[in-house]
């Protein structure tokens, strides 16, 4: 079936998973670089949460209502399927505008599935992102994606909790618990919460997962490691400092509830979880008052978080619709959309202007920390002990990073050698950039 076949189709695929979908429209949010483009906009998109799925469909409905010259095209494709169908799908028949999770877009660039949005969507959309937006959507000093939203990894805490313990909660990241004072509260923490542990990690979600990557890889760069640098693993991924933030994150296994209810933290069987700002209306809704954020543990190199979530890309498939295409997105950018949509998944608003009017992450709000903590995003292949912020390697090999990684991961916590592990992931990762001439464009 051609691409064009497809789009007079405007089929819709509703699938259920986990995660943050996007929302639709264009027009009315800051003029297009080229803003006459008119015909047939067609978009995947993966689908998340119900909340995300129904706002995007209906900025979808709302923007096809506002003009006449653009019908945009909404497929909502099941969130697990998501990116292996885009991997499968050539380039010619791909959608005019794709989503994307923010660590495959350096993999579609190398597959020529995306084309820079320098010249597609408006300065005014390119320069009001926020940092860890910029940061995630760019590679090889272009931009290729644009995100409504980011997240942010934070400690949560039940007050309660930490009140019978004798623990002080942290409030900012220069206050963040050091790695002996996060092993001894945990400790304590153990010892009042119903459970008998401390801590979920999110062991139920899978380490060999992305959530493994994404959930562990701050511990690492606290420790003044990282994954990959300058194209090679050796070294690197199997470094000193990673063999040691291992062994420690390992280390606090002893404490951590497997959480196979997936509600220990809401319920108050343990004192505190580690995961994302995408929990806290259920955390919220649980705890009240008692709900407590606080930055990561800091093993000597500064607190850190990751980052990056869904972005929007446009595809070569767009052709001669590139113009509508990108006033499409400069419309999802706009203000009105963006909070639409971050009232549906509670993700951090990604533009400036959107961010300052948030309640929720603005000055003195509830979430503020996930912003401060945006606001100084660097790349994983420079980590200062300043930035907090810290996007996953924006490289076309990630699919190899993040799948070998995950398996030393899920090896470590079952008790396994880390040093062992680590060598394994980096002797597969470099001869997978071995394989494929270090991901130069040919």
């Amino acid at each position: 079936m051609s691409a064009r076949t497809r789009r007079r189709s405007g089929a819709v695929v509703l699938g259920t998973g986990l995660s943050m979908a996007m929302v639709l429209s264009a027009c009315g949010g800051g003029e297009s670089a080229n803003a006459e483009g008119d015909g047939v906009v067609e978009v995947w998109a993966h689908s998340g949460q119900a909340a995300e799925a129904e706002a995007l469909e209906a900025l979808v409905a709302e923007y096809n209502d506002s003009q006449e010259d653009v019908d945009v095209e909404l497929t909502l494709i099941p969130e697990a399927d998501y990116t292996s169908t885009v991997q499968a799908t050539s380039a010619e028949d791909l959608p005019d505008v794709m989503e994307m999770d923010a660590p495959t877009m350096a993999s579609f660039v190398y597959d020529r599935k995306l084309v820079p949005l320098d010249d597609v969507v408006s300065q005014e959309t390119l320069e009001n992102r926020i940092e860890g937006v910029r940061e995630s959507g760019t590679y090889q000093d272009r931009t290729y994606a644009v995100g409504m939203f980011d997240v942010g990894l934070g400690l949560w805490g039940n007050q309660q909790l930490l009140d019978a313990a004798g623990v002080d909660a942290p409030a900012t990241a220069d206050e963040a618990w050091t790695a002996e004072e996060f092993e001894q509260n945990l400790q304590k923490l153990a010892e009042v919460s119903p459970s008998g542990n401390a801590i979920d990690l999110g062991e139920a979600n899978g380490f060999a997962a992305e959530w493994g990557t994404f959930t562990t890889t701050p511990v690492l760069w606290s420790n003044g490691g990282t994954l990959l640098r300058d194209g090679e693993a050796e070294g690197v991924l199997n470094s000193a400092e990673n063999v040691e933030a291992l062994e420690e994150w390992a280390s606090w296994k002893e404490h951590t509830d497997p959480n196979t209810s997936g509600t220990a933290f809401p319920d108050g069987d343990v004192a505190l979880t580690w995961t994302g700002n995408w929990m806290y209306p259920t955390f919220s809704d649980a705890l009240g008052e008692d709900l407590v954020l606080m930055p990561l543990p800091d093993l000597g190199n500064g607190t850190k978080a990751g980052h990056g979530s869904w972005q929007w890309g446009v595809t070569p498939a767009a052709g001669g619709d590139q113009a509508a295409a990108g006033a499409f997105l400069d419309f999802l950018h706009s203000d009105e959309s963006i909070a639409r949509m971050v009232e549906a998944n509670a993700a951090v608003p990604g533009t400036t202007s959107a961010l300052e009017g948030s309640e929720l992450y603005g000055e003195g709000g509830p979430l503020e920390l996930f912003a401060t903590n945006l606001a100084s995003a660097c790349s994983s292949e420079d980590v200062t002990q300043d930035c907090i912020a810290v996007a996953r390697p924006i490289t076309p090999g990630y699919p190899t990073i993040t799948s070998s990684y995950g398996s030393a991961l899920a090896a470590i916590w079952g008790g396994a050698d880390p040093q062992a592990e680590l060598d394994r992931a980096a002797r597969a990762v470099d001869a997978d950039f071995e394989d494929n001439n270090g991901y130069q464009d040919e």
